[in-house]
């Protein structure tokens, strides 16, 4: 072909293609789109619109914030709503707990993947431990389960005979004597659950001639237990208070409420002769108080027929004020129970102890901060503001410390009068009595 032939041929080809193309579209340079450009939408039928993954808004590229995929956004995104993410979903719990963020609605804490050591701890219900019952405050690092028992001799005859509880309320004085003599099961923390000043609890036939404590010596005198802190702390003012000879004193053990025995306690046998018998009789304590049986009663409780029975009074009448005095002088505040914890938990977990302490006095301290206020009473006393006040000026703002150093007064009280009254074989020495633990509150 000639050469002129065939570029007539190119040219008439190019002409061909150019008819065919669409008319050209100016206004996609402006980005403004005439009307007449627009298609009649009304005229196609309505598709019902499913966002994908990979939709997106028209327009010029644009760079979206990332945000963190959450438990709860897998969950309730629309668009994946249909679709199976139970794997996903575990995956995700598995790595959160890898990574320590385990979110709990009332508070963040801390956990492992490896299992926690599991502590029931068996303990009434008093307000210093509320909010750790009520889990406003959760020990760390322990699967914590409080069992609460209103019962102290119930608790301490499950935790001594047959360690039911892996922590516990404890008898102090039972504690120390299992110490002394090296047969005690477990270890304690210096958090101490129960304290009562006794000079209230004593209480005497008034037909008795009981008049002074000194009047004591040559009566039968009731007690729960010879062995239980209250009668211990009783035993141990009358006698380095008021120079009672303990000697003279036979006494009558057995319950105050009912006939028979207080309890079912294991302790180890006393290391001096005294002049004790069991209250074999079909009547209580208080029964025995009230008909003259017994001269005077050392109580953990007031014996039945008080307030009602004319011949049932206390030895001090004005026990407050002799109760403050005597804290004023000796900073003793008697403590009745501590927290004792298995030896064979804490030997495998010694973390269980410090853990366990901060959280008792956390709990403590929501206890006293709720008892402070005084817009609604938590408590049925008509007359809280007034009795804080005057506890306040008394025993200043923490009548109730734990720890050793704030308590080392009573303590080494608790160590002598247990010595003293045959129940150890020397004054155990008050440190040796704990575990290590953070500072005390």
């Amino acid at each position: 072909m000639a050469r002129g032939a065939r570029c007539q041929a190119v040219q008439t080809h190019r002409l061909k293609t150019a008819s065919n193309r669409a008319p050209a579209r100016p206004w996609r340079r402006s980005g403004r789109r005439p009307a007449e450009a627009v298609p009649d939408q009304l005229s196609k039928p309505v598709r019902q619109h499913r966002p994908t993954l990979r939709s997106r808004p028209r327009g010029p590229p644009h760079r979206e914030k990332k945000r963190p995929i959450t438990y709860d956004a897998l969950r309730l995104t629309p668009c994946l709503a249909s679709i199976n993410y139970a794997p996903l979903l575990d995956g995700y719990s598995v790595l959160l707990q890898s990574t320590h963020l385990i979110h709990d609605t009332r508070r963040v804490h801390a956990t492992t993947s490896v299992s926690l050591p599991r502590i029931r701890f068996g303990c009434g219900l008093y307000d210093r431990v509320i909010p750790l019952y009520s889990g406003e405050v959760k020990p760390e690092g322990i699967d914590f389960e409080f069992i609460p028992n209103d019962d102290p001799r119930d608790i301490f005859d499950k935790m001594g005979a047959r360690q039911e509880y892996d922590a516990a309320e404890m008898s102090s004085s039972e504690f120390i004597a299992g110490t002394s003599a090296g047969t005690s099961p477990f270890v304690a923390i210096p958090v101490f659950m129960s304290r009562v000043f006794r000079h209230g609890f004593i209480t005497v036939n008034k037909n008795a001639g009981i008049r002074t404590p000194k009047d004591l010596e040559g009566k039968r005198v009731g007690v729960a237990l010879y062995t239980m802190t209250a009668a211990v702390f009783m035993r141990g003012l009358v006698e380095n208070e008021y120079g009672v000879d303990m000697s003279k004193i036979r006494w009558i053990q057995g319950a105050i409420e009912k006939a028979g025995a207080h309890g079912s306690p294991t302790v180890p046998p006393l290391l001096k002769k005294v002049n004790i018998e069991n209250n074999t009789s079909r009547k209580s304590l208080s029964q025995m108080l009230s008909s003259g049986e017994i001269d005077a009663l050392f109580g953990a409780l007031m014996p039945e027929g008080f307030g009602t029975d004319p011949n049932i009074v206390r030895l001090f009448p004005n026990f407050v004020a002799v109760e403050q005095d005597y804290y004023r002088r000796t900073k003793i505040f008697p403590i009745m129970h501590l927290v004792a914890i298995r030896k064979a938990i804490y030997e495998k977990h010694p973390a269980v102890a410090a853990s366990l302490f901060r959280a008792l006095c956390e709990s403590k301290r929501l206890a006293l901060k709720k008892m402070a206020y005084t817009g609604a009473l938590h408590n049925m006393l008509p007359w809280l503001p007034a009795h804080l006040e005057e506890r306040d000026a008394v025993m200043g703002d923490n009548p109730w410390p734990y720890g050793i150093e704030p308590n080392r007064p009573t303590l080494d009280a608790l160590v002598k009068y247990s010595h003293q009254q045959g129940i150890t074989d020397r004054q155990m020495p008050v440190d040796s009595l704990f575990v290590p633990v953070p500072a005390g509150s």
